[in-house]
């Protein structure tokens, strides 16, 4: 990794994070009000129309990760995603990286990924840390 302070590479993993959930929440709100349907509350998709933004996440997370190595969060701020072994980044740690989103991105805004990665020598994430996986300077 090239070297970079503690808190400036924790910086750009937070600004990361901050534009791929702007980029996803800005996609699934233009997709529900485009192919929602109207009511009371604003709009919602159900039935197989539900599953379309699974999809987006998919394509967007691990997919882009396991392809690329990175986001364009990642890609923007100079990240990249790599094996802790150094091996050939597998779209299974992708998938496992980015399912652990749910508990410590998603509904606390990142902090429980703040503080664990504030936590621990290799600055990874709980989703780095079950698949195995390091974010580096590219």
């Amino acid at each position: 990794m090239k070297e970079v302070s503690k808190e400036s590479f924790i910086s750009l993993r937070v600004l990361a994070t901050i534009i791929d959930y702007t980029l996803m929440w800005s996609l699934l709100i233009i997709y529900v009000v485009k192919f929602g349907e109207s009511t009371a509350d604003g709009y919602q998709v159900s039935g197989l129309k539900a599953l379309i933004p699974f999809g987006f996440w998919f394509i967007y997370f691990p997919i882009s990760e396991w392809a690329f190595k990175s986001t364009l969060g990642h890609w923007t701020v100079g990240l990249k995603v790599i094996s802790e072994n150094e091996s050939e980044l597998t779209l299974g740690q992708t998938v496992k990286r980015r399912l652990s989103d749910i508990f410590e991105i998603s509904w606390c805004f990142g902090l429980v990924a703040f503080i664990v990665v504030n936590n621990n020598d290799k600055r990874q994430r709980v989703g780095d840390l079950i698949s195995k996986t390091l974010v580096v300077k590219r």
